[in-house]
C-alpha cells in the first residue's frame, strides 16, 4: 500500500511543506520576540500592568491576571474561569513584546465579555474539533487498512473539524491583536515608531502560527482525501 508514509512522496511533500512552514513561522516569532523583548515600553508597565489597564479602559471587571508557569509563550485566555494567564516573561517583562503579547490576551478576555461572535463559535467548535484531532487520522488509517471507505471518510470528517476550529480561530486572533493595539496606543503604553512597529510585528508572527498550522491542517486534508479518491478520480489506496 503506497499510501504508507515512508513510502508515499506526496506525503513526504505535504508533511515537508506544513512542516518548513511551521518552523518557519516558529522562528519569526522567536526572533520578532527576542528583539523587541529588548525594547521597553514607554510608560514602563508590566505585561500584567498593561493588560489590567486594558480591561479597566474597556470596563470589564472579574477578569483575574495569573502569573502562569506553562512555559515560555504559552499565555492564553481561559473563559471557563474568566482568566487571563500569563507566562513570568509577559507577566513581569515591561518590554514591547510583553505589553504586546498581554494585552492580546486581555483582547481575548473582551471579545468575551462583550460577545463576540466568533469567540462564542469558537468556543463551541473546541470539544468537536478535539474529537477531531483525537479520532481522525486513525479513523482515516483503519478504514483504508480495512477497505472501508465508509469509515475512512468519517475520520476524514471529524478531522476536517479540526480545520473548521482553524479558520474560525484566525479572525479571532487578529481582532484580538487589532484590539491590543488600539489599547496600546490610545492609553500611551506604547509610543509611535519603533514601539508600535515592535508589538505589530510581534503580534503578526504570532499569527503566522495560526496560519501555518491551518494550511498544515489542510494539506493533510488533501492528501487523504486524494488518497481515498476524493480527489484526482479513481481511489489511490491500491
Amino acid at each position: 500500500m503506497p499510501f504508507f508514509y515512508a513510502m508515499d512522496p506526496l506525503y513526504l511533500l505535504c508533511f515537508g511543506a506544513a512542516l518548513v512552514l511551521s518552523l518557519l513561522a516558529q522562528g519569526w516569532v522567536k526572533s520578532s520576540f527576542a528583539r523587541y523583548s529588548q525594547v521597553p515600553n514607554l510608560r514602563r508597565l508590566s505585561g500584567a500592568e498593561a493588560a489590567h489597564a486594558m480591561l479597566v479602559s474597556a470596563n470589564i471587571t472579574g477578569v483575574r491576571i495569573n502569573r502562569y508557569s506553562g512555559g515560555w509563550l504559552s499565555d492564553h485566555y481561559n473563559p471557563a474561569d474568566q482568566t487571563i494567564n500569563l507566562s513570568p516573561g509577559i507577566y513581569d517583562g515591561r518590554s514591547v513584546a510583553a505589553v504586546g503579547i498581554a494585552c492580546h490576551e486581555a483582547g481575548h478576555a473582551i471579545q468575551h465579555a462583550q460577545g463576540y461572535g466568533l469567540l462564542t463559535l469558537r468556543n463551541w467548535v473546541v470539544p468537536t474539533a478535539n474529537i477531531g484531532s483525537a479520532l481522525g487520522v486513525p479513523l482515516i488509517i483503519i478504514g483504508m487498512l480495512m477497505g472501508s471507505l465508509g469509515l475512512a471518510k468519517i475520520g476524514l470528517g471529524l478531522f476536517s473539524l479540526v480545520f473548521v476550529f482553524q479558520l474560525i480561530t484566525l479572525p479571532v486572533e487578529l481582532d484580538a491583536s487589532s484590539r491590543s493595539k488600539a489599547a496600546l496606543i490610545n492609553g500611551g503604553i506604547v509610543a509611535h515608531g519603533v514601539e508600535t512597529e515592535g508589538v505589530s510585528r510581534v503580534l503578526t508572527a504570532a499569527a503566522m502560527t495560526y496560519v501555518a498550522a491551518a494550511v498544515g491542517t489542510l494539506l493533510t486534508i488533501l492528501y487523504y482525501a486524494y488518497r481515498l479518491g476524493l480527489l484526482g478520480g479513481r481511489s489511490r489506496n491500491d
